[in-house]
Parts: C-alpha cells; structure tokens; sequence
C-alpha cells in the first residue's frame, strides 16, 4: 500500500497533469493540504518537495507554490514535431498562421546565406504562432521550397503546423542546426513577453538528397524550451 505522502502527490500531480491547474497557478498551501487530507505537515511538505523536485511546482519565498511552466526537451540531433511534443505531455496544442505568402529567391537572403542551400525561385514563406495550453510557446518564420514540396501551396497550415506537415510529407536526408541565445525583440510581442527577454533562437536547415526542402526560425522564449544532447566518449 503506498505511503500518504505518495498519494497526495499523485494527486496534486494529477491535478497538474490533466489541467485542472494550469502553469502559473497557485497550489493549496501546506496549512491547507494539512486540513484537507488530515494528516501531519510533514507528510504534505514530503509531497510538495516531491512535485517540486520533479520540476512541476516552483516554491516562492513568501508567495507560496505554483505550477511551474513546463520546458520542453529535445534531442540537438532531431527534428522535433512541436504538435506531438506539446500534446505527449497532455497540454492543448494549437498553430496559429499570421502569415502566409508566395516569395521569390531574391527575397531569400537569410536562407540562402548557407553554402550550399538554395530554396529556388519559388517558395513559400509562412509565419505562425506555437501555442500550448493557451500561452505562446514559439514564434516561427519559415520558407518552404515549392520545387521540394508542390502541395504546401494548397494545405491549410491553420489546421495543420508546417513543420509536423512537412515530417509527415517531404522525406529529408540531410539537416543542420544553428542555435543562439537572444532577446526577444519584436518577436516579444507575439510571445507576451518584453523586448528583452531571453530567448532561444533555433535555425535549421534541411535538404531531401542534395534538394533544399525548408529553412525555419523558431524563437522561445528561454525559460520553456532546451536542448539536449547525449553522447559517450569515442
């Protein structure tokens, strides 16, 4: 039979986990738990520094305890599916498109700065909006090679994020990171965060054999969002 303190875990993190509290809200206090369950305060502070060590509650000096906004990892080395990443930790998942327009290669100077990466003289440019569990999670600007992927003219990519079509439709073969940290700019705004916030800035790059297929930069804000990699010595 499992411990109380387990249990009130399990149930405050059940609680977390479905929703019922979002990030940012405050959890009962240790006062309260205490009365709820009828048990010793030290029960209930073994629960919380449980949850807290987990990285789903953050303890302010004074203030209490709150749900903890949620980073999400992945692998340097992979291409993540933002969609499947948000909605496999059980948070509402949506793509909001803020923008979407035909472009010509002379427009492309970002992209084609990479030796090697030529989107063609035809691309798709799109801006669009993460979001995950009502909060903005990455603002994203991305070019589309129509010579590489023909129907991304016609797909609604407000139903469907770009990048999680793109995985689903255009095999890539090759791909390349570029990763920096930054301020926020004018990406604050959509993000709801200030001009200077920290931020982490993802480029990639991918071809399908020596074809370019996209060029994407993604912007998130710093306190929601890593990058890990794991390796052994050779």
């Amino acid at each position: 039979m499992s411990s109380l303190d387990s249990r009130i875990r399990s149930d405050l993190e059940g609680k977390i986990r479905s929703g019922e509290w979002p990030p940012g809200a405050r959890i009962p206090t240790e006062h309260e738990l205490v009365a709820h369950y009828g048990c010793a305060r030290m029960t209930v502070h073994k629960a919380i520094t449980a949850l807290a060590a987990a990285g789903l509650i953050e303890r302010r000096k004074k203030a209490g305890s709150f749900v903890a906004r949620p980073h999400v990892q992945t692998a340097v080395i992979e291409i993540p599916d933002i969609a499947a990443i948000i909605a496999a930790r059980g948070e509402t998942y949506l793509f909001v498109q803020l923008q979407s327009a035909r472009a010509r290669s002379t427009a492309l100077g970002e992209a084609s700065s990479l030796a090697g990466f030529y989107l063609g003289p035809d691309v798709l440019a799109l801006d669009g909006l993460h979001v995950a569990a009502g909060r903005p999670f990455c603002l994203e600007h991305r070019l589309i090679s129509l010579a590489a992927a023909p129907e991304a003219a016609d797909t609604d990519f407000s139903a469907t994020a770009p990048g999680s079509w793109l995985l689903g439709h255009i095999p890539w073969t090759q791909a390349r990171h570029r990763i920096t940290a930054c301020v926020a700019g004018a990406g604050g705004e959509a993000l709801q965060i200030g001009r200077n916030a920290p931020c982490l800035q993802v480029e990639r790059w991918t071809w399908r054999a020596s074809q370019p297929v996209t060029f994407v930069r993604q912007l998130f804000p710093g306190d929601r969002y890593d990058l890990v990699a794991e390796f052994t010595p050779d």
